[in-house]
């Protein structure tokens, strides 16, 4: 039986804000800053085999997954993640160029795990990550490659893929050749959400199903409960990770 497993986690938040206070604030009182608040979650896919990890910061979120049929899945999206979050790409600058040393850097971490063990030469992860750069207009850098994907939900508005899914023959990612990223950049307002999906969930729902339970105001827990709830339903055989972030302000 599927073991159902949803683990929350709430954005960092290293200041306090106050609520219903009228006027100026005093000076010297902390000033909420822009952030992401996210939750996320595993559904363990029917083959008993871990592939998938992520990994959730204040300002940076990241999902992995290891290619389907390698022997050493799990391993492969842990260095991946440990190489992003080591890399520290929400620290090291604004451009679009950190984020594709981020990926090499976890492309290098995968393939050297590989040429250490011959067992596995074709060890591999799909990557997705998004930084929120604290900028004077807010903004989000993105980073994929594989058959995953990034969802931008505007406040108000309808759900769209702003990544483009492996359409070819055989696993893609890092520790691959040709492990070229997809690297962008989004505007966010307040309100605004993003999805990090993996390729398990996405076979699993589809992207048309996967766009309408993403979509209306529900919370993002309650997006995720409805997510999983239909995860259920169709038992899954790959691990599918969601991870569903809003951009606050205050």
């Amino acid at each position: 039986m599927t073991v159902f497993v949803i683990t929350f986690l709430l954005g960092c938040l290293s200041v306090m804000t106050v609520r219903g206070r009228k006027g100026n604030w005093p000076a010297g009182m902390p000033v909420a800053r822009p952030r992401l608040v996210a939750v996320g979650g595993t559904y363990e896919g029917t083959r008993g085999r871990p592939s998938d990890a992520y990994v959730v910061q204040e300002r940076l979120i990241a999902a992995a997954s290891g290619a389907v049929g390698a022997e050493a899945a799990h391993p492969a999206a842990a260095l991946a993640l440990g190489a992003v979050v080591t890399e520290r790409p929400q620290h090291a600058g604004t451009m679009e160029r950190d984020l594709r040393a981020c990926a090499q850097a976890a492309h290098r971490a995968v393939r050297a795990a590989a040429l250490r063990d011959p067992a596995s030469p074709e060890l591999a992860s799909t990557l997705d990550l998004v930084v929120l750069d604290r900028t004077e207009i807010p903004r989000l850098r993105y980073a994929h490659i594989g058959d995953g994907g990034i969802w931008h939900c505007p406040k108000g508005g309808e759900p769209r893929l702003i990544t483009t899914a492996w359409q070819g023959t055989g696993p893609r990612g890092v520790g691959l050749p040709a492990a070229e990223p997809e690297i962008g950049t989004l505007m966010l307002r307040p309100g605004d959400r993003i999805a990090l999906v993996s390729d398990g969930a996405v076979r699993a729902l589809g992207e048309g199903r996967m766009k309408q339970l993403l979509g209306g105001g529900a919370s993002p827990s309650v997006c995720l409960d409805r997510l999983y709830d239909e995860m259920a339903a169709v038992e899954p055989k790959d691990d599918a990770t969601v991870v569903v972030a809003e951009f606050v302000t205050a």
